[in-house]
This record gives structure tokens, sequence and C-alpha cells, in this order.
């Protein structure tokens, strides 16, 4: 690419002797050029660099590949080219470096920034035509020859989008490679590809680690119920991730990818929308953000806040308690970005969310199909807050560093009624708190070479302390019982190196080598329980995997992986005695194809199969008091058939189906009392499907039209093994439509959610002392319509 009257190579040639005589010069001097006129509409990178080359009568070049995939803005008005080469490359994941003071390159940007790739929407399947990095891998592997299976949601709902904004337990219901228990936001677990080991919370560490950005998010317990306003992408890598992710992440990861701060220009955006349930109430959300660069453009700010009211539609017994799993959500979140000397670049920020649930989420079915029999109020009340800071550099050699540092606290409160519950008088409650701090630190180098070879190495230490307390008794003075706490550090070190054989095949490499030590302590004497105060675990982790590249388009790929969770103490059967919970490990290998699209229309298929031995199942169970205990269950096998086809007929219009299809036994004492139709893993049902199809048009003079709908099918399941939990849920179908118009900076949308107001049960669990009468269902959200309006600028 260069100004007219010279060749590309020319131009290119004169670029690279430029910079190896004279160096980098700093940007600031950009923006002291002359102010030229510029006119850019949007388009890709690649078709806009030799626009404005020809406009500011300078040379721009670059040797970057896939700039024909990456969006970039509508640029107008007078200014000087500094200005207008930062707005144009501003979010891409590129970066204008000075040569002279008549010629620039576009090479990748140090900071943690990723392309914009275009036609990216909110969607169950990954639509990009150009090359996809997974920022997940740690080294920004293309998604062609990335070794593994991974799902990417883009844009979740784009800047300016009226569209509301999902948690991850709704992305978890368009996804069938994802599944969910349904107590309600911010006390949902999600699992990947059927790692499911309990529908209870309690003290075991989740299967899924969730990350934002590159720091954890959770250890033990539910997850947060975490909004994803202004998020770039969420990546769910599938199978254990203990090389690169450590322990917890034996289903695997789903990494929360937020919007960067913006250092080029000043942009924010405001969504409101209100929906109305039938047979329940009206809710409503309302959300903004504002990106704001500061002291000449190397320091930013970004920030966001949101409030949101959930319409509940579960009645309970008695006047005001009607739409009792209504729930208030708020938060917020900022961010501050600043590129020091030197192509160093550090990102500070927190959030602070909080969830308010006036009831619980479920109905008894003698009571009625959306009515709950509870004699006293079971509110639920949720807060997570979060603070990082990220510390990186790339080199132009491709060498990166980065460190990030995170502290994360979460507290909820659950509370049940209890009334009737052995040792209980007239109307009772149970209330059971957690609260979790985890603090992490990793600190990572990196490398990536033109011919495919990369490697990575680094460290992580994590502290975790999980303390959960308990009262049960009178409604007004319930009594403390039982609870455990447990704090857990680990420190581990890992590498990965990727190998190129020929230019088409590459093998990968790796391993973790990990030692963590738990230490549990009752909340008060225990003199019947017999446990360890301190455990020790001594892991390694290895990673073998291998990339096939076919075709131009077509990859095949292969991986073996494991991955392990911690031990620890927990409430044990009976009153007042808790024991221990031991490690338990697992072991996978899996095979992949995955074909992309060559271009805006044409298919996209990508398919997987997959076996996993799971040994010392750790499991939160309840025992038919409603009591719960932890207790390792058996060993499973698991085996595993996935599949997604994205077709793009013509542009505009786009076609998707994804499937799970799962097939596993548990095998231990408490499974074997179940039928052996049963003797399954929670929540994992054997069959799961989605279909989508959708369609954008242009209505001219900058406005665009948007219509879209979409199926998912969820097979039968079991809320757990044994012959108390083998309670059949799920079995259903729903059908969701959205449409919506677009006019300048304005967005308008209308959604339907279960469009035929279907009824099924969706999870069969509530409150743990009625749950031996087996009558709790979790029914699906009935009809529900939501308007939304956006303005952006």
């Amino acid at each position: 690419m260069a100004r007219g009257g010279f060749c590309r190579r020319k131009a290119l040639l004169r670029a690279n002797v430029a910079i190896a005589i004279a160096g980098l010069l700093p940007d600031p001097a950009m923006a002291r050029s002359t102010a030229i006129a510029v006119s850019i509409q949007p388009t890709t990178l690649a078709v806009a660099i030799p626009i404005l080359a020809q406009q500011c009568g300078c040379d721009i070049v670059s040797t970057e590949p896939n700039l024909r995939s990456v969006s970039v803005r509508a640029i107008q008005g007078i200014m000087p080219i500094g200005i207008a080469l930062r707005r144009l490359v501003a979010g891409t994941g590129y970066r204008a470096v000075a040569i002279d003071g008549t010629s620039y390159r576009i090479v990748a940007n140090p900071r943690s920034e990723t392309p914009r790739v275009t036609q990216a929407r909110r969607s169950t399947f990954h639509e990009d035509i150009g090359d996809i990095l997974v920022t997940a891998s740690k080294q920004s592997i293309p998604l062609l020859r990335f070794p593994g299976t991974i799902v990417t949601v883009s844009n979740l709902a784009q800047r300016g989008s009226a569209v509301s904004v999902p948690n991850l337990d709704e992305i978890a219901r368009l996804n069938p490679i994802l599944q969910n228990t349904e107590l309600g936001d911010g006390r949902n677990k999600t699992f990947i590809r059927g790692i499911a080991d309990s529908s209870f919370n309690g003290a075991t560490q989740s299967t899924a680690s969730t990350y934002f950005g590159d720091v954890q998010l959770g250890y033990s317990g539910p997850g947060p119920g975490l909004r994803l306003h202004d998020v770039r992408s969420v990546e769910v890598m599938e199978g254990p991730q203990g090389t690169l992710y450590g322990a917890g992440s034996i289903g695997g990861i789903i990494r929360i990818t937020p919007n960067p701060v913006v250092l080029g220009q000043t942009e924010g955006a405001a969504t409101a929308g209100v929906s109305t349930t039938v047979s329940g109430t009206i809710g409503y959300d309302l959300s903004g953000m504002i990106n704001v660069p500061m002291i000449d453009d190397r320091l930013g700010v970004r920030v966001v806040g949101y409030r949101q009211r959930t319409g509940g539609y579960i009645d309970g017994r008695g006047p005001g308690r009607e739409n009792l799993n209504g729930a208030n959500i708020t938060g917020g979140r900022v961010e501050v970005r600043a590129d020091l000397s030197n192509g160093w670049e550090v990102t500070t920020g927190g959030l602070r969310q909080t969830i308010s649930a006036d009831g619980a989420q479920y109905a008894d079915r003698f009571a009625g199909p959306l009515n709950q029999f509870a004699t006293v109020p079971q509110p639920f009340s949720n807060a997570i807050t979060l603070g990082r800071v990220v510390l990186s550099k790339r080199w132009d050699s491709g060498l990166q560093f980065t460190s990030a540092t995170g502290a994360v606290q979460i507290h909820s409160t659950d509370v049940y009624d209890a009334t009737g519950s052995p040792g209980t008088i007239g109307r009772a409650i149970y209330d059971d708190g957690r609260n979790d701090l985890l603090i992490s630190q990793e600190a990572r180098l990196s490398r990536s070479l033109a011919n495919g070879a990369s490697w990575l190495t680094g460290f992580t230490m994590v502290y975790d302390r999980n303390e959960e307390s308990r009262a049960m008794g009178m409604i007004d003075a319930p009594a403390d019982i039982i609870g455990v706490t447990n704090v857990t550090k680990t420190i581990s070190a890992f590498a990965e190196a990727t190998l190129p054989i020929t230019p088409n095949l590459s093998f990968t490499v790796g391993g973790r080598a990990t030692r963590a030590r738990t230490d549990g302590e009752p909340s008060i004497d225990a003199p019947q329980s017999n446990f360890v105060h301190g455990r020790s675990t001594l892991r390694f982790d290895p990673t073998l995997a291998a990339s096939w590249l076919l075709a131009p388009r077509v990859a095949l790929y292969g991986r073996y992986q494991s991955g392990f969770r911690t031990g620890g103490i927990a409430v044990a059967r009976g009153i007042g005695r808790v024991a221990d919970f031991t490690s338990d490990s697992i072991r996978m290998g899996e095979m992949g194809l995955r074909i992309e699209r060559r271009s805006e229309t044409g298919v996209a298929v990508s398919t997987a199969v997959s076996y996993a031995r799971w040994n010392d199942i750790q499991a939160d169970l309840i025992n038919r008091r409603g009591q719960p205990y932890t207790a390792n269950i058996g060993n499973a096998e698991i085996y595993a058939f996935e599949g997604k086809v994205d077709w793009v007929p013509v542009v505009g219009l786009h076609t998707g189906v994804a499937f799970l299809y799962t097939y596993n036994r548990v095998d231990g004492t408490v499974a074997q009392s179940s039928a052996p139709v049963n003797r399954r893993l929670p929540d994992t049902p054997p069959f799961a499907a989605n279909i989508e199809i959708g369609y954008r048009w242009s209505g001219g003079s900058q406005s665009e039209y948007r219509i879209a709908a979409t199926g998912r099918y969820v097979g039968r399941s079991v809320l757990g093994s044994g012959n108390l939990l083998d309670v059949s849920q799920g079995q259903y179908g729903v059908i969701d439509m959205t449409g919506g118009w677009r006019v300048g900076k304005m967005d308008v949308s209308l959604s339907i959610e279960n469009l035929t107001n279907a009824r099924a049960n969706r999870f069969s669990f509530g409150n743990p002392f009625t749950f031996a009468l087996r009558d709790q269902t979790t029914p699906l959200q009935p009809l529900t319509f939501r308007v939304g309006i956006a303005v952006s600028f």
C-alpha cells in the first residue's frame, strides 16, 4: 500500500530502510503534522490505508496479514495526519508508527487489544471471515491453527445496540456445549461439554474457571452472574486446560474480554429497555458507557454503569408475595489505560455488581405450575468486587510480556424455608452465607514467529480463602451451626511451545508443575469429625497437540490434556460434622476438524469428538433432611460429539446450527443406587441443539434493519446421581425472535422470548428442606416481550 505514483514494493523498501536508520519516532510527532481533509467511509483497514495515504500525500505501508478482515469506522473532517491515523486504527489491534515526516507504518499493537473483525454479531456461532485470534490461548493463535475446541461469542451487544445484554447463564442457553443449573441470578453453576459435578453449591472448586481478561473471577461455588456490558467477546475453551490455567479448569475455561480503553477518541453509548412477562411483572434495564482520552492521547478512562430489574413470575403463599423470583442487579466498571515510555502499557481498574432477589426461583407442582408453597420469605443476595492491574509490553520482534494481578471478593447469602425440619419449632429458616477472597498473580513471556513457531512460559500464584457460615432455627433468632473455612495456596510454573514440522503441520507440547496446599478448619468445634487440617498436592499436567492444515481454510487437530481440582474439608453427613474430600483429576483426548469461510459468503464448519476419564469426582450433595455435604462419589467416562455449521448464502443472510451429543456413566456407590439409565452426571442431556437464522438489510440513508429467530432443544437430564437425586428435568424446546432498526446513531430493538409460551421443567431444585418430596420444578420463563432503545456517539 503506498501513495499514488509509488509502487507497493518501492514504498515498503523505503519504509524498512527508514526504520533501520532512523528508528521509531514517538507518536506525538504525528500529532504535530499539517492538518488535512480526511473522508473515509466504514470499510476494512486494507481498503482504508491507501485511501488515507492518497488524501494526505504520504507513504503508509504495512506487512501485517489479515488487514482485509479488520473493520474501521468512518472518519470525516480536517485534522493532522497523526490524529487521522489514530482514529483509523483505534480499537483494531494495530497502531501507526512514524518512520519520518511523511512515512508511516501500520504494525500489530503492543497493547492487549485484538483486531475487531467485520460482521461480528451476538450469535451462537462465530461468523468471522478473516483470521480470528484465540486470545484465551495466551499467545493469540489464529483460530484455524489452534489445536483445540473453542467457541467464541463476539460483540455480544455492539456499542449503541439496543438489544438486551446477556450474562453467562444466557450465553450458556444459546450454546449446546454449555450447561447450567437454574437456581437464579448469581446462584448458577456453568459446565462445559458435560463435565458436571453437582447441581448444588458447596465447597468444591468449580469445574469451569471464569476469567475477566487475565484475572480469575472465582474459585468455588456458583458464578457471580456478571452482566456482560461493554464486553468484546466471550471465549470458551473446551476440555481440561491444566497447562495454561491450572487447578479448577478440568471442564474448560470461560474468558470474558472487555472492550479496552480507546486512547484516540471519545465515544459513548446509553441504552434503556422495558420488558413484560406473561403471568409476571414488568422489568427494565438501563446502561451507559463513556470513553474519554486524556493527557495527549497517552492516558484514557472508560466507565460503564448499569441497573436492571428482572420481572418475576413465580408467586408465593399469601398476599404481597407475588413475582418472588424478580431481582435487582446494579453494577459498574472503571478502567484506566496508560501508554508508558518505550511501548509499555498499564491497564488498571475494577468492577462491582450486586444482586438482590426477592425469593427463590422454583415452584412446587402440587401448588401450581408457577406457585411456591414456602411459608417464609427466601431472599438471596450476592456482591462481587474485582480489582486488577495488567502491565504489558510487546516488542517488534514478536516478544510479549504480560503481568496480571487481581483481587476478587464475592459474598452471598441464601435463605431457605426450614419449617418442619428436625430440630425446628414453628416457622424456621436456614441461612447459608459464603465469603470468598481470591488473589492471583501471573507473569508470562511469549513470542510468536512468522513461520508459525511460538513459545510461552510463566508462573502463577493463587491465594483463596473460602468461608461458609450457617445458621438454622426460628425465623427471628436462628442458631449457628457448623460451617467450614478452606484456605488454598497454589504456586505453579508452566510452559508451552508450538513447533512447525512443515508449513502445514505443527506440534504443540507443554506442561505445568503445580504445588497446592489447602488448610481447612470448622467454624465451631466438631469433636466427632475426622479430618486433616492440611492437605498438599503436587501435580504435573502435560499437553500434547497437533494441527494439520489440509487446505488453505481446512485444518485437522488433535489434543491430549489433563487437569485436577484441589481438595479440602466440608460439611459432612449428620449434624455438627465435617470431613475431607480429596483431589479429583481428569484426562481427555480430542480430535476435530475446522473449515473456515473463504469470503463473506459460504459455509464454515467445526466438529470434534472427545473422550474423558474423570477419577474421584468431587460433588456437593444434600441428604434427605436437606442438609448439605461434600464427598468423592466415584469415577466417570464421558464421550462427546459436537458440531457447528455456519452458512451465509448471500450477504446479510446468516443461518447456523450447533449440537452436542454426550454419553457418560458414573461408577460409584451413590450412583449404583439409581436405575442404570439414571447413572449420569447431573445437568447433562444426551443431546442438545440450537438453530438460528437472521437477516440484515440496508434501508438507505444510513439505516439498517434486522430480524432473527433462534430455536433450541434441551434433552432429558437428571439432577444428580443416586436414588434421591435422579429426578428428570429438561426435554423441551424454545423459540425466540428479535428484530431491530438502526438509523444514524440511534437503535431500536424488539425481542420475544419463549414465543410459543412453552411450559417445561428446566431444573428440579429450589429448597433443600422440601426436596425429598421430589416435587420441585424450575419453570421456563413464560412469554416475554422487551423493547429497547439506544444512542451512541
